[in-house]
């Protein structure tokens, strides 16, 4: 029953996105906020599908953390449901992604329409350079900055480097760093067709004031996510990540 129900969403997903994206093309040539809105209400019909197909539920804590105005969230990512749900975590975030997102037809022109933030892994300091000024124009915007400290989905109980692009953007910006736990690899794994029901849990942890040194910094940020993914985990009571 669980393969069923995670194949009609699977079939629902793809099918649902696919035509969306199509449709909003047609609200490219508006202000972003608008295609912004409809991306919005397309996350919200993922999560209730998955909900009402999956019996996969999530809930948001500590949003009494986040800074009024811009600040740069620094996320774990497990799953590929961390970027489905991302627009509902606050309004009109904006999201470091790596460069070859944006070469993809429709979703890519979706993605820059919207603003989000190109990162060319391959670059080197220049690419940090450019991203850092995307970032700080989405900042002068008033937008939180969203970006993944280890740069790809990295499973549950996974150990992976956290990249430099997040030192940059605080070293940069002058701004708060809110770091971000969550357990969804264990619900939707990276890479895996099963979804299993129960409950993600998204944490937004205190915030790391501006003025640390690089190295205590990144010290700072990797424990508090590590920390905080590895208790919401056993929360969950020791739930296996979908194979």
């Amino acid at each position: 029953m669980t393969a069923l129900r995670a194949f009609l969403f699977n079939l629902a997903f793809l099918s649902w996105t696919a035509l969306l994206a199509v449709l909003y093309l047609l609200l490219l040539p508006l202000p972003w906020r608008v295609l912004y809105s409809a991306v919005t209400w397309w996350a919200r019909t993922m999560m209730w599908t998955l909900r009402i197909l999956v019996g996969l539920e999530w809930e948001l804590r500590g949003r009494e953390r986040l800074p009024a105005g811009a600040c740069i969230v620094a996320a774990k990512h497990q799953s590929a449901w961390d970027t489905v749900s991302l627009p509902l975590w606050f309004d009109y975030p904006s999201v470091v992604l790596k460069r070859e997102l944006f070469l993809i037809p429709v979703w890519g022109w979706h993605a820059r329409r919207c603003g989000m933030i190109r990162v060319d892994r391959a670059a080197g300091g220049k690419a940090l350079m450019r991203m850092v000024a995307e970032a700080r124009a989405r900042a002068q915007q008033g937008r939180k900055i969203v970006i993944f400290p280890q740069g790809t989905r990295t499973a549950p109980g996974t150990k992976r480097q956290y990249l430099p692009g997040v030192a940059a953007l605080y070293d940069r910006l002058g701004l708060p760093v809110v770091p971000v736990a969550l357990n969804s690899g264990l619900f939707w794994g990276r890479r895996s067709f099963m979804k299993r029901p129960g409950t993600v849990v998204v944490e937004f942890l205190d915030p790391i004031p501006p003025g640390m040194k690089r190295a205590e910094f990144m010290a700072e940020l990797e424990r508090r996510i590590e920390t905080g993914s590895d208790r919401l985990a056993e929360e969950a009571n020791g739930v296996k990540p979908p194979q």
